[in-house]
């Protein structure tokens, strides 16, 4: 049976807390005086009190939770915290349109960074910090945040941790998971200072320099000028953003082993080894045909292909150049890295690295199946046999995110879009990536794409963020019944 009034309360909680966000970014728009203080106030007021009902409604309920309501309360939460992040936009005006306004608002809450605006530099600052702070939030995710306040409330975490962290993730590193939770939120939280410290020193501004370091460590995108990252003209505000978008897509149990001086362990990991490998030969390879075709070389290729690389691998989104000047044979490249993505257990969206090493492993072994038919072959992950549930697991998420793109772009091709930029946005939206291919590209926004699409591609984002199974769990009648 599905614990109701419990799901309401956690809901409720989580509520107050999109409040205290809320009042941060009232603050800010108090500051700056600007035309965001009103709206940002009466958001705040009705987020609040909906909040306080609903953890009223349900307060002398019990909190037992089974993984089932973990499922439904980790969906149910991101579209709550979507729902009413959308009305600041829509009550100042900004974003006259429902739609909109909840793509924007559904896109910072998922870290994806796509954008509807064509004039965020002249968007009031108090809006401007609440897009940075909900992807700072939604970057590591809700539950991680709330995951070692949970306990006092009753609630067993590890079922929230469970249905929001699917597919291969590494072993805990520390024995319990409100210890690790808490490992995870310090380390994020020194990530966001530290680079918000080296932006200060590059001259942007302490503005700037808060919203770009809170997006940058969610790895969201979404920027404070139109031309994301380029408007600075700075080598050396690329290069620092270039660290910390590598950093925040590894995984964070290995930022754990980093930080508490395990380093050998940390860099003997499979993944890492080969989230690495596959950075270095992009970039060579981008930088060798931009240098050839179009004769940027040097220093200039290495900076303007590593950034884009590294970008859109950790499905950050900055830009510092229109990829789409490029030759188009890097566009394919770009598509490959954006599906690739980063690690597992980081704020990335994507397949995740792990997941497309360990199906490079599985098709080496059927090559040698063919030539030793009774030979026993198990996959291997870092010394360790990998279990068949954990293969097929892999497979069938993989099999599910190729069909989920390729219907989605002939529906986006249906309704007027070119098929190249239907595939790039879909691929984009549901890897959490922010820019796509042609029009939808880095140069361009997507409020030219019809309603229906961005409905599409606001249910593709929250689909990515919680990695698939989470949300369409829900869809399933074998979910619904009864135990």
């Amino acid at each position: 049976m599905i614990n109701t009034k419990a799901i309401i309360k956690v809901i409720g909680n989580l509520l107050l807390l999109e409040t205290m966000m809320l009042l941060i970014s009232t603050g800010v728009s108090a500051y700056y005086h600007d035309a965001a203080l009103m709206s940002l106030l009466i958001t705040a007021g009705i987020t609040g009190i909906t909040g306080l009902l609903m953890s009223l409604y349900s307060r002398k309920r019990t909190l037992a939770f089974t993984r089932r309501d973990g499922y439904i309360m980790v969906t149910c939460s991101w579209l709550a915290f979507a729902l009413f992040g959308m009305l600041p936009f829509y009550i100042n005006g900004h974003i006259p349109s429902v739609t909109n306004a909840f793509f924007e608002a559904m896109s910072g809450i998922t870290s994806t960074g796509a954008t509807i605006l064509d004039n965020i530099d002249e968007m009031p600052r108090g809006l401007l910090f609440w897009r940075s702070i909900t992807q700072w939030f939604g970057g590591l995710g809700i539950i991680i945040f709330t995951i070692a306040l949970l306990p006092f409330l009753g609630v067993n975490g590890l079922q929230m941790f469970a249905a929001e962290v699917s597919g291969p993730t590494h072993n805990k590193v520390t024995p319990r998971i409100g210890i690790t939770a808490r490992w995870i939120w310090c380390i994020y939280v020194g990530i966001t200072a530290l680079l918000f410290v080296l932006l200060l020193l590059g001259g942007i501004g302490g503005f700037d320099s808060i919203c770009h370091a809170l997006t940058a460590a969610g790895t969201g995108g979404f920027s404070t000028h139109q031309e994301s990252i380029a408007y600075y003209h700075s080598p050396y505000i690329e290069y620092v953003i270039i660290v910390f978008m590598f950093i925040s897509g590894m995984n964070y149990s290995l930022l754990i082993l980093f930080v508490s001086g395990r380093f050998r362990r940390a860099l003997k990991d499979s993944e890492l080894k080969w989230y690495t490998g596959t950075v270095a030969i992009t970039v060579i390879t981008f930088s060798v045909v931009l240098w050839i075709s179009q004769g940027i070389e040097g220093e200039d290729a290495i900076r303007n292909s590593l950034f884009q690389v590294v970008s859109l691998q950790t499905s950050t989104g900055f830009s510092t150049c229109d990829y789409m000047t490029w030759p188009a044979a890097l566009w394919g490249l770009l598509l490959l890295v954006m599906l690739v993505g980063a690690c597992a257990g980081s704020t990335s969206g994507g397949l995740k690295c792990i997941r497309v090493l360990v199906l490079f492993k599985v098709m080496m072994n059927e090559f040698k199946h063919i030539l030793h038919p009774n030979a026993i072959l198990p996959v291997r992950m870092d010394k360790q046999v990998a279990p068949p549930t954990l293969l097929s697991t892999v497979m069938a998420f993989c099999f599910i995110y190729f069909i989920i793109i390729f219907g989605s772009s002939i529906f986006l091709s249906s309704i007027g879009i070119d098929f190249m930029e239907a595939i790039g946005c879909s691929i984009s939206a549901l890897g959490n990536m922010g820019p796509a291919l042609g029009s939808y590209g880095p140069s361009g926004t997507w409020n030219m794409m019809p309603d229906a699409g961005k409905w599409l591609m606001s249910f593709l984002m929250l689909l990515g963020r919680l990695e698939v199974f989470t949300v369409i769990l829900l869809f399933t009648p074998n979910f619904w019944k009864r135990n």
